[in-house]
């Protein structure tokens, strides 16, 4: 089973996202800051990470950041899912090694056509 890291300060998000990624067949954990889903990864590295911009501790850039210097680094799909849509956000979360961008609110149509445009979930 696939998994996945829903990483978000809010515990609504995380609630919601967990339960759309485990309909669509993944396994899932939480973490609700960038320490923490660091700390998450250097246990076990998940195949697909749902990343929030703004939190406490460590933000999802500087956790993306982080993430793609790590061993096995580069290889979570990494989507991040922000209410933060300026082209230099976008831009720069591009450029640290995210795979997708996606506009808070979300619902499960729009994770799941992006977890299938990033190749983790087939059609």
């Amino acid at each position: 089973m696939k998994s996945c890291l829903v990483v978000d300060d809010s515990r609504v998000v995380r609630k919601v996202a967990r339960r759309i990624v485990e309909d669509l067949g993944f396994s899932c954990t939480e973490a609700e800051d960038g320490q923490k889903a660091y700390d998450s990864c250097q246990q076990s590295m998940p195949d697909v990470i749902i990343l929030d911009w703004n939190m406490p501790v460590m933000s999802g850039i500087e956790f993306l950041e982080k993430l793609r210097q790590m061993d096995n680094g580069q290889s979570p799909k990494v989507v991040f899912c922000t209410t933060e849509n300026a082209f230099d956000h976008i831009q720069r979360a591009m450029n640290a090694g995210a795979n997708e961008y996606i506009m808070k609110p979300f619902d499960s149509e729009i994770i799941k056509t992006k977890f299938i445009q990033i190749g983790i979930l087939e059609e």
